[in-house]
């Protein structure tokens, strides 16, 4: 592998790319003593295996102990045998039963071949039967199985959901012997799939107890953080009743690493030497792909409109023209490490490629998406044939999850037998399906976790063999960050699994399901936590439950019709779907879930489908379909949305330890989103697109999740504003930070990119300050933004990080540019976004006249949040700062009473109107006159209702409530629901104050 990674980096168009080489040397495997049951001792023998690694034999010694066992562990590092010795063992023991569960059909058929094949040679009477049950088989399939009653049966989480807890009475004989349930790829099951299987999983438990089963079980993993805490809230069990095996001693070879950074787009030149393999002449950026997710416009009513973004990663988003650097780049100025406006990572991922196969080297991409694998397939193909390869161009093919079984059986067969040199696959070859060892890997952009980077990783290597393994970096801030901080990558620890199995959208369903499998007691608490009297409550209010009163307490049974089970996905949020239809060849081309086709088939829309692209002329949601017609227009378009973000509860406040006048939250929040326009952007050009509103508005969609919120002191605000020489270079700076450390989340944790949403926003009704949230992007949260609020100030810090460490001056996609900005990336400002995180990190300060302003804004802040001792927002109850000019008190009253009433009132005009009262010291009968003035009100007025002064009288009367009649013929959920800066408390006083008013 020296020999290959010298000759790569000496060629002149690959110049400088190399960022870092660093090799993890091999090892010789370590061995543990472990008794395995003759027969099987004999059946292992001859498949070679005649000793255990030591850390398969601490796994088999605690499960024989009778612990549950997690193993994380990488790739290839014998995970199978660890529960294929004691789900032989005791079958032939006392025929007991085991279930394998696996994500996928096509490890569950690798699997299957592994156990049928050990089973097979077991010898005369060793009897240890294998079966699968998944959704490929035939119904006369499924009952053959259940008939021939298999020691072994392997499913998806999916069939055990529909297939098997709704019909028990089928498995009886299954459920009573149940004494060992494998979950494999147990990291697979997080985010919002996860917390579904985490209650699939209580739902199983329940049904072992009802037929008296108490069955272990056994989770692998990749190296992930938490292993045991993970597998606990997968299973049910808690966390310390699993004994954690994480130690690889199996024997691997060295492994080569190679990050790999694309040239700068502005380096065009040519080298003098070394020309045969330039970049492939024909790559063209690969088509705009429909965005999923878009924003703009005013998510409240404010003085400028909050930024919000989910970042939702494709394989390519509008790339530009692929690498055109002719034969042989080379260098004319020096190359920055990371960061700035880079070439197509695609196109330099195509030429690597082709070079290694070229070369003998059998070579395995991973890229994101299905479209990028096929596409770059293609082009990989047409560039070998180019050389003169013709066999081995005739060989490359993509694989990915829609190819058919036979196909993909063909394409891990000939990548496990060498007939096929090269595969463009999408991370459906993550998983442990055997496809051999290979010599190269290659990561087209970063996977988005460690764990995922390794396991793939993990594909290359034949034993003691050494493997290269290369990361080519994408234009996006991850990627760019990594490549100029190669060491959080090498040296961090491994991202956290997220999962929430307490997760209040997604746990009626279940409750009800588990209620039609069999009915519930107030025992069931314990499987579904502490909110369950409450869901049950509900349920049965609803109808779909029916409480029963018997000799052993009460009893709910499922009241409901149909199945419960049938009616939900476990792997989609919604189950209501878009057909994508062509109208004039009268074919189905695709479906969409619901929110999904808001965002990407919207009217007007255009929409890429193998290859073609289309118009959409009609979105017609009475019959759930979208009508396209083929099109060549040049143009692709990106959905834009008004989203707001209210706050339904505050479940935990803490402060920043680098600056305690930051709030930092993690809140139950209403996430609304309605796209009512769209960008129209020229293929290739660098234009922000124009806006072209909707004929009308598409229909809202609301998220109840949760969200880490942290707000920007106004002193800091003020500095900002201060610094910028635009008018909005304050919401610039909120904008990029916000896009900086999304793109980072997946750093800390093991997630998506497109699992993280966010908003920013100059002034936030509820938090009465500039606030920017960061959300989960599934229903009731999956735990992400949580570990957010845990975290924030390390995510603040690599945020920092990343920009400070980019070359680019005024920002690009490697900082803080999206290509999943619904506000098209405006405003945004890197310079402010910078001088933004130091001031929340402690590294700079504040001028002495602006924390000056910080205690009048804080005594502002107090007031406008009702939390002064008298309750009320009285300006003469504020205190006064005798140091603070009365000219910038004023100002700083001004704005606080514009913004705060989220209306479009003209600052200016609110200033001259309080430039005729006196500093802070206002009686409210001097505060009156110029604010009725300004309101244009005559008689008696809200301002007469005691205890309601100024700022407060600005917010009711913005909402309406001109008079003390209105406020007394509202009550006080009324009042709350339209002034959103009252609290339940003030409505609560300020109604009858106005009747009383009245009747005196």
């Amino acid at each position: 592998m020296d020999e290959i990674v010298g000759w790569l980096r000496n060629r002149p168009y690959y110049r400088n790319q190399i960022k870092i080489h660093q090799v993890m040397e091999g090892r010789t495997g370590s061995y543990g003593d472990v008794g395995v049951e003759s027969r099987l001792e004999r059946a292992l023998e001859r498949r070679g295996i005649d000793q255990f690694y030591r850390h398969q034999t601490a796994a088999i010694d605690a499960i024989r102990d009778g612990e549950n066992a997690v193993i994380a562990t990488p790739t290839a590092s014998g995970k199978s045998l660890i529960y294929t010795v004691p789900a032989v063992e005791r079958a032939l023991d006392h025929d007991g039963r085991t279930l394998y569960i696996a994500p996928q059909r096509a490890l569950i058929n690798d699997q299957e071949a592994n156990f049928t094949d050990l089973t097979d040679d077991l010898g005369l009477g060793a009897t240890v039967d294998v079966g699968q049950y998944t959704g490929q088989l035939s119904q006369t399939e499924k009952r053959a199985v259940r008939g021939d009653q298999p020691h072994i049966v392997l499913m998806t989480p999916d069939l055990l959901h529909y297939g098997v807890l709704p019909h028990d009475h089928l498995w009886e004989w299954f459920f009573r012997q149940l004494d060992t349930i494998v979950i494999d790829e147990v990291h697979e099951y997080r985010g919002i799939f996860g917390s579904q299987i985490a209650l699939v999983m209580r739902r199983l438990t329940r049904m072992c107890e009802r037929y008296n089963s108490d069955p272990q079980f056994i989770c692998c993993s990749a190296t992930i953080g938490n292993p045991a805490e993970h597998a606990g809230n997968v299973t049910g069990q808690s966390t310390d009743s699993f004994s954690v095996i994480d130690e690889d001693t199996s024997t691997t070879g060295a492994t080569h690493w190679l990050f790999w950074n694309p040239p700068p787009v502005k380096d065009n030149s040519q080298a003098e030497s070394d020309t045969q393999h330039p970049a492939p002449s024909e790559l063209e950026p690969e088509p705009q792909p429909p965005t999923m997710t878009s924003d703009g416009g005013e998510a409240l009513p404010a003085p400028a409109p909050p930024s919000t973004d989910i970042d939702t990663s494709f394989d390519v988003q509008s790339d530009p023209t692929a690498d055109d650097g002719g034969e042989g780049e080379t260098e004319t100025s020096v190359e920055p490490e990371s960061g700035g406006e880079r070439k197509s990572n695609h196109a330099e991922a195509v030429r690597l490629f082709c070079d290694l196969v070229t070369r003998g080297y059998q070579t395995l991409v991973f890229t994101r998406t299905r479209q990028g694998a096929e596409r770059c397939a293609e082009w990989s193909a047409a560039e070998l044939h180019k050389r003169g390869e013709h066999q081995a161009a005739n060989a490359i093919t993509a694989y990915q999850a829609a190819l058919k079984q036979d196909r993909r059986e063909e394409i891990e067969d000939g990548l496990h037998d060498g007939s096929i040199p090269g595969v463009w696959s999408t991370s459906a070859l993550e998983l442990g399906v055997d496809v051999g060892g290979l010599d190269v890997v290659i990561l087209n952009g970063y996977p988005g976790t460690r764990m995922q980077t390794h396991q793939r990783a993990g594909r290359a290597g034949r034993g003691r063999d050494a493997s290269l393994v290369t990361l080519v970096g994408g234009r996006d801030q991850l990627d760019q960050y990594l490549m100029g901080h190669p060491d959080v990558f090498f040296e961090g620890d491994p991202e956290e699994a997220a999962v929430n199995p307490a997760n209040d959208q997604l746990m009626p369903d279940h409750v009800l399901s588990a209620a039609r499998e069999s009915w519930l007691s107030p025992a069931d608490e314990q499987h579904f936590g502490e909110k369950f009297p409450e869901f049950v409550t509900q349920l049965e209010s609803e109808g779909l439950l029916e409480r029963r009163n018997t000799n052993k307490g009460v009893r709910w049974t499922y009241a409901g019709d149909g199945s419960p089970q049938h009616e939900m996905s476990i792997r989609a949020i919604h189950d209501r779907e878009i057909q994508i239809r062509d109208r004039l060849n009268e074919t189905d081309l695709a479906s969409l879930s619901y929110d999904d086709a808001l965002r990407d088939v919207h009217p007007n829309a255009i929409y890429h489908h193998q290859g073609e692209k289309y118009e959409v002329v009609d979105l017609d949601l009475e019959r759930d379909t979208a009508f396209l017609e083929s099109t060549e227009l040049s143009y692709y378009t990106q959905a834009l949305t008004d989203k707001a973000i209210s706050v339904n509860e505050v479940l935990n406040e803490t402060t920043l330890a680098t600056h305690p006048g930051v709030t930092v939250g993690f809140a139950d929040i209403e996430f609304r989103e309605q796209v009512t326009k769209y960008l129209r952007c020229t293929q290739g050009n660098d234009d922000n697109g124009e806006p072209i509103p909707l004929p009308e508005p598409l229909p809202p969609t609301e998220l109840r999740t949760r969200a880490l919120y942290f707000t920007i002191p106004p002193a800091i605000k003020q500095n900002l504003r201060a610094e910028s020489d635009v008018d909005d270079g304050f919401e610039g700076a909120i904008h990029a930070v916000e896009h900086a450390m999304i793109s980072l989340f997946p750093l800390e944790f093991l997630c998506d990119r497109r699992d993280i949403g966010g908003l920013s926003t100059p002034l936030h009704p509820q938090t009465a300050k500039s606030t920017i949230f960061i959300y989960d992007g599934y229903p009731g949260g999956v735990g992400l933004a949580r570990g957010g609020y845990e975290r924030v100030e390390d995510l603040l810090r690599e945020t920092r990080d990343l920009l400070a460490d980019c070359p680019c001056e005024s920002g690009c996609p490697a900082c803080i540019q999206s290509p999943h900005c619904g506000n098209a990336n405006d405003p945004l400002d890197k310079s402010l976004a910078l001088s933004l995180l130091d001031y929340l990190l402690g590294d700079a300060t504040i001028e002495p006249n602006h924390h000056e302003m910080d205690e009048v804004d804080t005594a502002i802040d107090s007031i406008a949040t009702n939390e002064n001792s008298g309750g009320t927002d009285d300006i003469d109850q504020r205190p006064t700062t005798p140091e603070t000019p009365e000219t910038d008190k004023k100002t700083v009253v001004a704005e606080q009473i514009a913004t705060h009433s989220q209306t479009n009132v003209d600052t200016e005009t609110v200033a001259e109107t309080l430039a005729k009262l006196e500093g802070y010291d206002i009686e409210p009968e001097t505060a009156k006159p110029p604010l009725l003035e300004l309101y244009g009100v005559a008689g008696p007025s809200i301002y007469d209702i005691p205890g309601i002064g100024p700022v407060r009288g600005h917010h009711l009367f913005q909402a309406g409530y001109h008079t003390p009649e209105a406020i007394a013929a509202a009550s006080s959920g009324d009042l709350t629901d339209n002034v959103p800066y009252l609290t339940e408390w003030v409505a609560s006083k300020i109604q009858p104050s106005a009747e009383e008013f009245i009747d005196e």
